[in-house]
């Protein structure tokens, strides 16, 4: 005669195995510099690839804005997050994520851009301008180019926040702004017809790019799963175009010492915290 399984054992065992499936699932969050469709579209079918490689389950979380990515972040909320760097040297003190991959193509600068005809040709003539941003925390696209206006040129602008960069470019286009903020790399992946009608006017100074971090949740074992991984999609043709649309276009793993002279610049400053 079988003895009979107690109700309380078949709970255990179900939620023990709830978690086990639960631990397996990554949410990776992205901050938005792009429209959500087109996030989706570059994130979606490389984490699908991951997954492949991986046997793990990523969950894609792509916030509305770049302030809802924010406070996102700071809660810990993402098992992996893909961040400007100034965001990551507030995640890492406040929660810990830790860098596994970034691009080593070139550092990172912000550009202001005008419409081509514009007859604006230095940064000193922002002063009073409308300036359209992503948000204030964007650090190539508005963090620094604040922090320059206002310690280097001795300028105050018209901050306009407009979520993203694409809509930041948008805003010049459409005559909504004087200028606006963004990256070379942004602007390299806004569309031919409407890049055409904007200019660079100015150029930060520079800064590694945007680091993709895992939360110390994350084992040391699925972090170089990870990292091992995506470096081997990276590597074959159809993986490369995909990281090339992040932007990355040479992933290498990536360090905590690498992002250690930011401190340095004194941008918390210019941080807004999100309530």
């Amino acid at each position: 005669m079988r003895t009979p399984i107690a109700l309380g054992t078949i709970v255990a065992t179900f939620l023990a195995l709830s978690s086990a499936f639960a631990a397996e699932t990554i949410s990776v969050g992205v901050v938005p510099q792009f429209d959500l469709r087109r996030i989706n579209s570059v994130w979606r079918p490389l984490l699908d690839g991951l997954e492949r490689q991986t046997g793990l389950t990523f969950r894609l979380d792509v916030p509305p804005s770049i302030p809802a990515f924010e406070k996102s972040l700071m809660a810990g909320e993402y098992d992996l997050a893909y961040m400007n760097p100034y965001h990551y040297v507030v995640a890492s003190k406040r929660q810990g994520y830790v860098p596994l991959i970034r691009d080593f193509g070139g550092d990172l600068s912000g550009i202001i851009v005008v419409a081509k005809d514009s007859p604006l040709t230095g940064v000193e003539q922002l002063n009073g301008k409308v300036v359209a941003f992503p948000s204030p925390n964007a650090m190539g696209a508005a963090l620094v180019p604040r922090a320059e206006f206002a310690r280097k040129y001795h300028i105050a602008v018209t901050e306009k926040y407009v979520k993203s960069h694409s809509s930041a470019y948008l805003a010049v286009i459409l005559g909504e702004a004087d200028a606006a903020g963004g990256i070379a790399a942004t602007l390299e992946l806004f569309p031919a017809e409407s890049r055409q009608k904007l200019r660079i006017l100015y150029q930060t100074e520079s800064f590694p790019p945007h680091p993709l971090t895992a939360h110390p949740r994350l084992s040391k074992a699925q972090r170089d799963t990870i990292v091992q991984a995506f470096l081997a999609l990276a590597g074959t043709p159809e993986g490369k175009n995909s990281v090339a649309e992040i932007p990355m276009r040479d992933p290498r793993p990536a360090s905590a010492a690498d992002y250690a002279g930011l401190d340095k610049l004194g941008l918390q400053d210019f941080y807004v915290e999100e309530e």
